[in-house]
């Protein structure tokens, strides 16, 4: 609640130097501050979750911007404007991820919408993948989910109300060669994604998935782009704003839950 405390005390030592026909104006920032969305996006500092960021600040939630590196998260918090919080938190520490859950409430508020960006790839052939990689993968990729929307979920019961967007890959849809950790893990997400959907649904909270295809991030920049294009239906890697709309979307559409929507370029109907 402090960056709301904050704006309102500004906008009482205003008041104070003003006659009382502007006092309406105090009236409206209150509602506007009790009807904004809160968002917390993990992953939020980069990439398609950072585009997500950048819709979500244009539509005039307050957003807490998560990452492992804290300054990277904040430079991304500070870009978006005032009134949004920048954290760092390690997803698979369930502790850490309470902790923020807190941060967000005691600084924004309750959790309406709660994105789910974090995600990492160890990329090669099962036979030569390390154990720790795999366990990587497992707790940032679908622990941490689970443990983001375990927190959140908690939160919006008691307000009656929200919505979870996760971010999965076509490559959890169908399987890819050298991907078979990072495939388990994005599958994983959708199952997990659909039954917590079933068990959330009458507290009018929703919870999708978004799956992604070739998108233009640091986890695809060293792919030879114009080999792999031909697969693609559009013939084009996408860019992150792209999915950003789908999740979006997603967040906004109160009839829609435990779905996965495609954002692939028609990649899935290629190969």
């Amino acid at each position: 609640m402090l960056v709301r405390a904050l704006v309102l005390t500004r906008i009482v030592i205003i008041l104070c130097y003003v006659g009382p026909e502007i006092h309406s104006l105090f009236a409206v920032c209150v509602l506007f501050l009790k009807m904004a969305k809160v968002c917390a996006i993990f992953g939020g500092s980069r990439g398609i979750g950072k585009a997500v960021a950048e819709l979500l600040a244009q539509r005039g939630c307050r957003l807490a911007i998560i990452a492992r590196n804290l300054e990277v998260a904040q430079t991304t918090a500070r870009n978006l404007g005032a009134g949004h919080l920048a954290l760092s938190c390690d997803v698979s520490s369930e502790q850490e991820v309470q902790n923020t859950f807190e941060e967000i409430q005691r600084n924004l508020g309750p959790v309406n919408y709660l994105v789910n960006a974090a995600g990492i790839n160890r990329d090669g052939l099962l036979l030569r993948t390390k154990t720790e990689d795999m366990i990587a993968q497992i707790h940032t990729n679908l622990l941490g989910t689970m443990l983001t929307c375990k927190a959140a979920v908690k939160s919006m019961i008691q307000q009656q109300g929200g919505a979870i967007v996760n971010i999965g890959s076509i490559v959890g849809l169908k399987g890819n060669s050298g991907q078979s950790v990072y495939s388990a893990t994005k599958a994983g997400l959708v199952g997990f994604s659909r039954s917590l959907a079933k068990e959330v649904a009458k507290k009018q909270i929703r919870v999708n998935v978004v799956a992604p295809g070739f998108i233009h991030t640091e986890m695809t920049a060293h792919l030879e782009e114009d080999q792999l294009k031909k697969a693609i239906l559009l013939g084009r890697f996408g860019e992150p704003r792209e999915v950003a709309q789908a999740v979006l979307f997603l967040l906004e559409s109160p009839y829609v839950t435990g779905s996965t929507l495609v954002v692939d370029g028609g990649l899935q109907l290629l190969t």
